[in-house]
């Protein structure tokens, strides 16, 4: 059961490790080493499941935790270093719904992933395909399919990631850094403007209504303009 993950950890290669196998199973990622970004994150809206380090050079992760739970976060699994009693129950106290001790295995985190999303989720997974716009507008996951109008489009791995993420909360702005994060997995700040050339080629074979479809929100970043049909 794929959805957004975000996993918050101050070591670049542990981001990177679990990065790729949350990927490889399906689900998108976004991450940050920094407790104030990924709350920023989080109220922006997106993520699915949180997967959080406690020991973040900038927040407590517990303090991330709170806030975040305060704020109607979705699911956390904790990934620490700390794997005292007092500490794991201190955790779940907060409201984490699963903890992972380091030294973990990458394979067990993913596999958490995903029974925390299933039983957030439960039985209602969907088909997997997704219409937008009464019709005008089908992406089928399943079978990495765009199809508008009637007419399957030809898109990159980049377009269809772009495009995908967009849909996932329609009418939702998403920024650049955000973009560029969950599609190719770049954390930089100066790789954040490649994503509009992109976007510039993705409204292109979107046709005349590409730039209603990808709408640019000035200043901020991109979203869906149409409404995800019922």
């Amino acid at each position: 059961m794929a959805g957004t993950v975000l996993v918050v950890e101050d070591e670049k290669a542990i981001r990177d490790l679990l990065r790729r196998y949350l990927e490889r199973a399906g689900h998108g990622v976004l991450t940050t080493g920094s407790g104030a970004e990924a709350l920023r994150l989080l109220q922006a809206g997106g993520a699915d499941l949180m997967v959080l380090d406690l020991g973040l050079p900038d927040l407590d992760g517990t303090e991330v935790l709170r806030a975040a739970r305060a704020r109607g976060a979705p699911a956390v699994l904790v990934l620490t270093a700390r794997d005292a009693l007092e500490d794991r129950l201190h955790g779940l106290r907060l409201g984490a719904d699963d903890y992972v001790t380091k030294p973990f295995s990458p394979m067990e985190v993913t596999l958490r992933v995903q029974a925390i999303l299933q039983r957030a989720r439960g039985q209602n997974g969907a088909n997997g395909t997704l219409t937008f716009g009464g019709g005008h507008l089908r992406i089928d996951e399943a079978r990495h399919e765009v199809v508008l109008d009637g007419e399957r489009l030809d898109l990159t791995p980049t377009e269809w990631g772009v495009l995908v993420a967009l849909a996932t909360v329609p009418g939702r702005v998403y920024s650049r850094y955000e973009l560029v994060n969950r599609v190719r997995g770049y954390e930089f700040a100066s790789y954040e403007r490649t994503i509009d050339s992109h976007v510039k080629n993705l409204r292109h074979k979107l046709g005349a209504t590409g730039s209603e479809v990808v709408q640019t929100v000035v200043g901020v970043g991109y979203r869906l303009g149409l409404n995800r049909d019922p």
